[in-house]
């Protein structure tokens, strides 16, 4: 598998604010709830956005079944992480920490040991890197909302990709 870093951009492009690309919201905490097609209104991406500091965590999708093309969101309050698989899960991008640059090799070999790794879990069960994650809510909070109203990657943030 090919990675590659793909730098934030200092310009954020317009997006329409009204618009919704995203077509299924799961909820992988109790309630488990879910959402699809006219069901995602703007008051139920108010409260996604809402919820993301208090701590969340979810999947969007660019898919109504919710199986492909989707970005999970982990948020504890503290820490956030954007993981994105693509149809197929052919192609994978993550949120890139660059503070946390010395342990790519370490993760990418798959050596999560505690020290490289932040408190959150990916779909509540596989432990996430630092490298992988950041401390800057607002904008994470800001990419989410840049993925469900274009389905595209915020480019205020560094991403991983893996193709």
């Amino acid at each position: 598998m090919n990675t590659e870093i793909i730098s934030k951009k200092a310009e954020i492009p317009a997006f329409d604010a009204k618009a919704i690309k995203i077509q299924h919201i799961e909820y992988f905490d109790h309630p488990y709830t879910e959402y699809e097609g006219e069901e995602i209104t703007e008051e139920v991406i108010a409260k996604v956005l809402h919820k993301i500091p208090l701590g969340l965590n979810v999947y969007l999708s660019l898919e109504p079944e919710g199986e492909d093309s989707w970005l999970e969101v982990n948020c504890d309050g503290k820490w956030l992480s954007l993981w994105y698989w693509s149809e197929e899960r052919e192609e994978s991008y993550f949120l890139y920490n660059s503070a946390f640059a010395d342990t790519e090799k370490q993760v990418r070999d798959g050596d999560l040991d505690p020290a490289v790794c932040c408190p959150l879990l990916s779909g509540g069960q596989s432990p996430i890197a630092k490298l992988n994650a950041i401390t800057d809510i607002e904008t994470g909070v800001k990419a989410v909302e840049f993925f469900i109203r274009t389905g595209e990657f915020y480019p205020g943030l560094d991403w991983w990709h893996e193709h």
